[in-house]
């Protein structure tokens, strides 16, 4: 009796140490807590998706054929994604992807094929369909060779191809099957085949990811994500302190920064790329349309002073329009301050008495605080800006409706020249056209140049018409190029990635299948 009972209790201590074993081992699975700087989503549809918070969301749900390495925004480190290889033809027009097998769509949408890869990029062409269109205006043909293979065939040789096809914008992947089903409610339920699904959205709230056990390359270890919309940063930030949220985005700021590295169990991220800030004229706007107007509110902007103002290591000064380290930027005709020359130029123009402006600016901490800045500086040579300060959706809005003068907006691109002189200085993008994209300054100095660089046989001429390009939209005065914001978040030191951070062209943290959380 006495034995068997023995061998009891040690067969029960062993089963309490197992059970306690497994709770420890459950606990690290854990739904990630993160909190967003603003006030909903506007879109998960991954040809839509161009604000901040949707972007985020996008990254975390979906693949491309290729992909920049987690926690890297380097385009050396592009590597395989849902495809296993690529081959291109010798003059770069013809590009040849073969799949990765068995590769699952959530929510039982079936297996990937060539025909939703072939589905994906005609419809992230497509202007009615995409806000991404004009970067592919170059697909010539999108076929698939059979189930497990896909050819593109180019118009002309593309500068940084691979970004294209990445999972970045229009790269990701979509169900075909899901997408036609859905329609525009595929927008509210999107189908992807990354490590987490979407599960929920709330209004004004939230938006609830849960992990997908079928992902490809594992099922991942956090059981999903909550993406809490609150786009106060002090009370983003008093949830995080009071450990209601595991990672948040952060005040790009450098005295926020310095606070934030002594909270307690708090780890700061700054990665790159840094979103390019640029203040757009918007020259379909009297006086606007006068250069001298614009030249003078270019010569009246400190740009030194308002990168000491952002801070150092959180922001970097720029001097071409296209962003600071960029293949191809020119800075050989970057604009000095000068109000001096500024007050010369608007009595010239005929506004020796000064001149009023308008501008919808967002209530987000990474835009208010410097537009007042640039109200200053404008005050101080006679230009009056007002603010029309509203949310960041309505500012996004607003901003595409031509409602404002001045448009002081930031963005990160794939970084070649092509990205940004094709989405933000070409007419063909010029607010207001069917093929609109974040062309706000409607300039149209560099068009053919721009275009002869997507048709260029080789980098150096290709970079020729790169610079003349950058020339022309300088002497023009289409903006005033401002500086490269990092991007900042704060987590709590129980959450690791899993990879080193680096940069993430998404503008938020890799969260993969190899994330933890282990509070």
């Amino acid at each position: 009796m006495r034995k068997t009972l023995g061998v009891k209790l040690i067969v029960t201590a062993a089963l309490s140490l197992a059970s306690v074993g497994a709770v420890s081992h459950a606990a690290i699975a854990e739904t990630l807590r993160v909190g967003l700087a603003a006030a909903d989503y506007s879109t998960l549809d991954p040809d839509r998706a161009t604000a901040t918070q949707d972007v985020a969301l996008v990254s975390w749900m979906f693949n491309g054929l290729v992909r920049f390495a987690p926690g890297s925004a380097d385009p050396a480190r592009i590597e395989p994604d849902l495809a296993t290889s690529w081959e291109t033809s010798k003059d770069g027009l013809v590009w040849t992807f073969h799949l990765k097998e068995n590769v699952k769509f959530h929510k039982g949408y079936g297996t990937l094929s060539a025909d939703d890869v072939v589905f994906s990029f005609n419809r992230a062409k497509n202007p009615e369909t995409s806000s991404y269109a004009s970067d592919y205006a170059a697909f010539e043909n999108i076929e698939a060779l059979d189930p497990q293979t896909v050819r593109i065939t180019l118009r002309e040789p593309v500068p940084g191809f691979l970004g294209l096809v990445a999972n970045y914008h229009g790269g990701n992947i979509i169900s075909k099957k899901a997408a036609q089903e859905l329609g525009a409610d595929f927008q509210r339920n999107p189908v992807g085949t990354g490590p987490f699904k979407f599960d929920e959205a709330l209004t004004q709230q939230s938006v609830s990811l849960t992990a997908f056990a079928d992902y490809f390359r594992g099922a991942p270890l956090i059981d999903g994500i909550r993406a809490d919309f609150i786009p106060s940063d002090s009370s983003r930030e008093l949830a995080f302190r009071s450990g209601e949220l595991d990672l948040i985005y952060g005040q790009r700021e450098r005295h926020w920064v310095d606070q934030a590295m002594f909270w307690d169990n708090t780890n700061v991220d700054i990665f790159a790329p840094g979103e390019f800030r640029t203040l757009f004229i918007n020259r379909a706007h009297a006086p606007l349309d006068n250069i001298k107007v614009r030249q003078a509110i270019a010569d009246a902007i400190d740009v030194d002073q308002i990168v000491q103002f952002v801070g150092s290591g959180i922001a970097r000064k720029g001097c071409s329009v296209v962003p600071v380290g960029y293949l191809g930027e020119d800075c050989s005709w970057a604009y000095s301050y000068n109000p001096d020359k500024a007050k010369a130029l608007l009595a010239e123009a005929g506004f020796e008495n000064g001149l009023n402006l308008t501008a919808v600016v967002s209530s987000n901490s990474a835009q208010k605080p410097i537009m007042e800045v640039i109200q200053a500086q404008l005050a101080k040579v006679g230009i009056n800006l007002q603010m029309n300060v509203v949310d960041h959706p309505t500012y996004h809005q607003q901003i595409r409706k031509d409602l404002s003068d001045l448009v002081f907006y930031g963005a990160a691109r794939y970084p070649v020249a092509d990205s940004y002189l094709s989405q933000f200085y070409h007419s063909d993008a010029a607010i207001g056209k069917p093929t609109a994209v974040t062309n706000f300054g409607h300039c149209d100095a560099g068009d053919a140049d721009i275009t002869a660089a997507k048709k260029a046989a080789t980098d150096d001429e290709r970079l020729k018409y790169w610079s003349a390009a950058q020339k022309k939209i300088s002497e023009q005065v289409c903006s005033v190029p401002l500086f490269s914001l990092m991007q900042v978040w704060a987590r709590n030191t129980a959450l690791d990635y899993g990879v080193e951070l680096k940069g993430s062209l998404n503008l938020a943290p890799p969260i993969t299948e190899l994330t933890t959380l282990s509070r």
